[in-house]
């Protein structure tokens, strides 16, 4: 591994390396409420410099570059920054880590982590963060998350959580706990819905192997956890027999403030 890859989780660092290209396919496009709130919460407009770190394969960075700012991707993992610089070839990809941001003092406008920060939830990455933010810059963070009110995707959330190990996921709250953080204001919350439409491979074979946990798995663990997935949808008046399916999901949006 790389200086920036030996900070990142081993899962992490092993699944995305394995199934950046079933992350790709598998992954939910964002809101298009999320548009608003990066323009009207984190103020980004043509003129300003915006981080994407932990970018991956640059899912939400056309979210950045469509607000006109001058998008720095940021990521550790080869593979996927090697996909993000392919699809977007005009967008400045960096090797670096939350831990390790190469970029100098107060340079920045903000910061996002799109579906990254409870990998790196600590004070060192918040302290990095909040080094290389220009006073009165924001940190956003976003997940989109399956809406497991619905219970089809109660039974699919069950499914992947049993092979989750020690990982670190939004879902448990353990990020919230580096919150309060002296230097940063208080967290603001926004929740939005949408849906990932699509081929049931793609929108929800692929999208349960791109978690990272599974993608590390030996081929016999994956392959028991295709079999369950694959008795799901059979099994689900929603999904059995359809070509196209919506996999529901609700994306949570918060922001923080550096101090003047």
């Amino acid at each position: 591994m790389t200086n920036a890859t030996q900070s990142v989780h081993h899962t992490a660092a092993d699944g995305y390396t394995t199934m950046a290209d079933k992350y790709v396919r598998g992954r939910p496009d964002y809101p298009p409420g999320v548009a608003d709130w990066l323009r009207d919460s984190l103020g980004l407009r043509p003129g300003v410099t915006v981080v994407d770190l932990g970018a991956g394969t640059g899912k939400f960075t056309p979210r950045l570059v469509g607000t006109g700012a001058k998008v720095i991707a940021i990521e550790p993992v080869s593979q996927m920054r090697g996909q993000l610089s392919a699809a977007l070839p005009d967008v400045e990809a960096l090797c670096g880590s939350a831990q390790s941001i190469p970029l100098p003092d107060a340079s920045v406008d903000a910061v996002v982590c799109a579906q990254a920060f409870h990998w790196f939830a600590t004070a060192e990455a918040l302290a990095e963060i909040h080094r290389v933010l220009k006073p009165g810059g924001k940190l956003g963070l976003v997940w989109n998350m399956r809406d497991a009110r619905v219970p089809w995707v109660a039974q699919l959330d069950a499914i992947v959580s049993q092979a989750e190990g020690d990982t670190p996921r939004y879902y448990t709250g353990a990020w919230r706990t580096v919150f309060p953080f002296q230097g940063f204001g208080a967290l603001h919350e926004e929740h939005f819905s949408h849906g990932h439409t699509g081929a049931p491979e793609d929108v929800i074979m692929n999208r349960v192997r791109s978690v990272s946990f599974i993608a590390t798995l030996p081929p016999e663990g994956r392959a028991k956890i295709d079999e369950q997935v694959s008795a799901l949808i059979a099994a689900e008046p929603e999904l059995s027999g359809r070509e196209v399916v919506t996999l529901p999901y609700e994306t949570a949006a918060f922001y923080a403030v550096k101090d003047l």
